[in-house]
Formats: C-alpha cells, sequence, structure tokens
C-alpha cells in the first residue's frame, strides 16, 4: 500500500500541468488504475486484517500499540477514500477531453494540490502505522 502511494505521489509531483494528449490521459489512467486495483483493495485489507487480528489475539485487546496502530488504520481509510474519489474523477475528466479532440487541455491542477497533500499525510501515516507494528513501544493497557 505505502509502495503504490508513493509511486501515485511520484507521479502527481512529477505531472504536467496540464493533460493534453493521449500519453498524458494515459498517464492519468493509469493512476486511476492504481488507485482502484491496488490502493482501494490495500487499504480495505489492511484495516479488516488488523481489526481480525485484535478480535483473534485477546493479547493484542489490551496493548496500547494496538489500538493506536488501528486509530491510524482508521485514518488511512479515511484518506483513502478521501483521495481515491477525485483521481477517477480526473481520469473520467481527461478520457472525455480526449475523446472530444486532441487540442482538448484538461486542467488536473485541483487533483495535483488538494490529492497530493493528502496522499503525503497517507504516506506518513501508513509509515507511522508500520512503525507502530514492528517497534511496538510499550503504550499504557487498555482495560477491556
Amino acid at each position: 500500500m505505502t509502495g503504490a502511494l508513493a509511486a501515485v505521489l511520484a507521479v502527481l509531483v512529477l505531472a504536467p500541468g496540464t493533460v493534453h494528449g493521449a500519453g498524458d490521459a494515459a498517464l492519468v489512467a493509469a493512476l486511476a488504475r492504481i488507485a482502484a486495483w491496488v490502493i482501494g483493495p490495500s487499504i480495505v485489507l489492511t484495516v479488516i486484517t488488523g481489526l481480525l487480528a485484535v478480535v483473534v489475539t485477546p493479547a493484542f485487546q489490551e496493548a496500547g500499540w494496538v489500538w493506536a496502530k488501528a486509530a491510524t488504520g482508521i485514518l488511512i481509510l479515511e484518506g483513502g477514500l478521501h483521495a481515491l474519489g477525485p483521481i477517477q474523477a480526473a481520469a473520467k475528466r481527461s478520457a472525455a477531453a480526449m475523446a472530444e479532440g486532441a487540442t482538448a487541455n484538461v486542467d488536473p491542477s485541483p487533483l495535483v494540490s488538494a490529492e497530493t497533500n493528502t496522499l503525503w499525510v497517507l504516506l506518513a501515516v501508513g509509515v507511522a502505522n508500520i512503525a507502530l507494528g514492528v517497534w511496538r513501544p510499550r503504550l499504557p493497557k487498555i482495560p477491556v
């Protein structure tokens, strides 16, 4: 998930100012496919398996780091829902513009500005989530 987030983020940061050709429209379509087929399912799978691990393992139910990890997982889910929709919409806009003619330009700047910031936050929270799972800090126990 973090690798796909980093890949989409790199493409958005290096993207041209406007989508003005079939190659750029294909790039936006590729971003939408990465978002739909890699990032979305990865986020859902991460949250579901994390919550199932808490339910199945009694020791996890009292560990503070697990609840911090669950909170970051919920943040990743919410941020992912926020970021993936506009990426899909930009792909539809660029495909429609390319269908009208090769001279049509689509301005992806709303996508690049807002979603790039969201993806940076998602990437940081994803790294924090991984760090919590590896490091397992001794946080106060949560009484269940």
